[in-house]
């Protein structure tokens, strides 16, 4: 019985570097550089790498422009992330800045406020009173600190929290005697 020759041969790096992208691109898009990072993870020799993203890259299964408009609409929509921190994390995800500005285009000021505002709303507990002032900057640190971490700047969340905080005491003034929480 004759061996296969082709047994103890190494597989040809090209294809699986281009089985690798396939697999990675199934599972969701992704940029180009997370993409080659997850071949130099696999030890893929950086010369073949390189030719197979720019294949991938010709016949537009790779488009990092595209990538970043869905990016930013899929984040600011779930996670209600503010410019700042969708930047930031296209940057980690190798977009220059260029097409980075070009994605975050599509959301307005008004949707981020928008946006903002949502989440403060979301978070503020019923019931919660804000007639005492130390309780109400407690609330107002923590929530302004929770926009800050999704990216809003200091200045912006402390306005829009005020806000809603404003809102909020409002309404606990104006619920008649009997439904009023005291």
């Amino acid at each position: 019985m004759a061996a296969d020759p082709n047994a103890d041969a190494e597989p040809d790096p090209a294809s699986v570097a281009r089985a690798i992208v396939l697999r990675q691109l199934t599972s969701s898009a992704k940029s180009r550089l997370q993409l080659a990072r997850k071949l130099a993870e696999r030890n893929i020799p950086e010369d073949v790498a390189e030719a197979v993203l720019d294949r991938f890259q010709e016949v537009r299964l790779i488009d990092d422009a595209e990538f970043a408009d869905m990016w930013v609409r899929s984040r600011s929509q779930s996670r209600k992330l503010a410019k700042g921190a969708l930047r930031r994390e296209l940057a980690d995800k190798g977009i220059d800045a260029d097409t980075a500005a070009a994605a975050l285009e599509q959301l307005s000021d008004a949707d981020e406020e928008v946006a903002a505002r949502l989440l403060v709303e979301r978070k503020l507990r019923a019931g919660t009173d804000l007639s005492d002032r130390a309780e109400r900057d407690k609330i107002t640190r923590r929530l302004a600190s929770m926009l800050a971490r999704k990216g809003y700047q200091p200045s912006q969340a402390f306005r829009i929290v005020g806000e809603v905080l404003d809102a909020q005491a409002e309404t606990q003034t104006d619920a008649p005697d009997g439904l009023r929480d005291s």
